[in-house]
This record gives C-alpha cells, structure tokens and sequence, in this order.
C-alpha cells in the first residue's frame, strides 16, 4: 500500500488519501491562515491510518456501556461513540465511527491556532465542521423526498458539528436495508455511529425479499462476523417500505430524545421520515459536499 497521498484540486480544496481513508479538505478565511491550515493537515495525516492499524484488533471488537482504554486520540473518540450507544443495548464496535473519527482528527488538527471562517473534513461523506461565530455553513446530502431538504446548513449556534450517511448501499456493510440514512450529531464521529445503528434498524426481518451474507464471506476480517448483511433488495411494497422505515425512525426518535444525536433522515425506495429538524439550506453558506 502506497504511503500518504497529497492532491491539490483545481478548484483549491485539498485531497488526501492513504488506503481505505479519503479526504476532502476545504477551509475558509484569509489566504495566509488558510495555507498554514492546510499544511497543519497534511502533517497530521501523515500517521493517521497507522496510529488506528496499531489499535486495530481491539477497535474490531464490540463496545460496552464502560469505554475502554486506548493510545490514540481517534480510537479513543471511537469508542466514546461506541459506548454511548452500547449503552442503549446496541451491538456496535468502535469501528461504526472511525470514518467520522478521521474527520474530526484531522479537522482539529486544521483549525487549531487558525483564525478561520469555516472550514470542514469530509470522509466519504462523514464530515467534521469548523465556524466561526456568526458563520454557517451548507452541506448536500443524499437520498432526499417527500419535503426533506436536498441541502442542510449548520450555523456556529447550532449545536452540530458533525454530519454522517450510512446505508446498505454505501461503502460499508449494513445490516438493514436503508438506502440512506443521514444523521446530525455534535461532531462526526457520534454521527457516524448513530447513521450506522439507525440504517441497521431500517429492516423487514425475516423477510425473504432481502438477500445478506455472512459479512465474514464479503470481508474476513469484518467487525460484524457472522452476522448477515445486505446484498440485495428486492422490490417493496409501500406497506413495506414504511414498515422498515418506522423501525429506523423509533430508534432514531429514541436517541435523539436522549441527546445522542440532533436529527436524522431516514430514506428507502422514494419515502423518507425524519426525526427532529434538518435545518434547511442559507444562500450565504459554503458548501461541503
């Protein structure tokens, strides 16, 4: 595997890549603190994948309502996610979180000593937020229907900082069968966990319109073992589609109720529902996408 990798965009944002890790940068503010921010980045990434390898075996293994201790400051938060959710009689192991853990890492690593407008990471669509008082800022998301707004925007009162999509569609192995489900939490990391564990409820168990393998087959060292997850979804009845959706909303209700997350909205087959409020997009904010 190829070291760190470093790409200027053409239209001025940073891309940072290094194995399974793939970043999007962007920071606002003036030229010189915007170039120093970027340069505090790049440095930080440098050890980033090998600082949560070194943890790895135990990030794979499952959480409890106790955190657990580790070295780095990324597995750490990792878990503190984890344990928040482990709490509510979850399976979930650190892993739910690292991509928005990376996020938030790097993020803090490139606004610290900065003056900056905003700024934001984005780790495959699991972004960390930085605003300055009075600043906002505009983010896409996916899978928008039925009244839910196609762009959300944070503003520095707001009390988000981290914006997460998980699926069984997306890059990572669900258990249900959401197409999307987007989640806003105080930072990304804790926005990650809870996107995975509301698209894991998003299900019609035992149902035989959908098709999981044992996660083990897709990927031997998955963190999710045995356990099946989805490969294919057959066509759902109306009925169907809002069953599996209100097992996704109760769970995501019930988090947000207890101040794990902000919102959330939960997407399949061209419905949607949504739990709290995805606050709806300013003309004035930049936009993360």
């Amino acid at each position: 595997m190829n070291g760190p990798q470093t790409v200027w965009l053409p239209d001025g944002r940073l891309h940072l890549n290094h194995g399974p890790i793939d970043l999007i940068v962007e920071a606002f503010g003036e030229a010189e603190e915007v170039a120093a921010a970027f340069r505090q980045a790049i440095a930080r990434f440098e050890t980033v994948l090998d600082e949560l390898v070194a943890e790895l075996p135990a990030l794979r293994r499952p959480s409890s309502a106790t955190p657990r201790r580790f070295d780095g400051r990324m597995a750490a938060s990792m878990e503190a996610a984890a344990c928040r959710l482990a709490a509510q009689d979850a399976f979930v192991t650190p892993m739910a979180a690292v991509a928005g853990a990376v996020a938030d890492e790097v993020l803090a690593a490139l606004v610290v000593r900065r003056r900056l407008d905003r700024a934001y990471v984005n780790d495959g669509g699991d972004t960390a937020f930085f605003l300055a008082p009075g600043r906002s800022i505009t983010a896409a998301i996916a899978g928008t229907t039925n009244g839910i707004p196609d762009r959300v925007t944070i503003r520095h009162g707001d009390p988000v900082r981290g914006l997460a999509t998980s699926g069984w569609r997306g890059r990572s192995h669900s258990l249900g069968i959401a197409d999307a489900v987007t989640v806003l939490a105080r930072n990304a990391a804790e926005a990650d966990a809870a996107a995975t564990l509301i698209a894991n409820a998003v299900d019609l168990p035992g149902s035989p319109k959908i098709e999981r393998r044992p996660a083990r087959e897709l990927a031997p060292d998955s963190d999710l073992g045995e356990r099946l997850v989805t490969v294919g979804v057959a066509a759902l009845s109306r009925s169907e589609v809002d069953d599996a959706l209100r097992r996704g909303f109760a769970l995501a209700e019930r988090y947000r109720r207890q101040g794990l997350i902000e919102a959330a909205a939960l997407f399949l087959a061209g419905q949607a529902m949504a739990s709290g409020t995805m606050p709806s997009a300013l003309e004035d904010g930049g936009l993360a996408a």
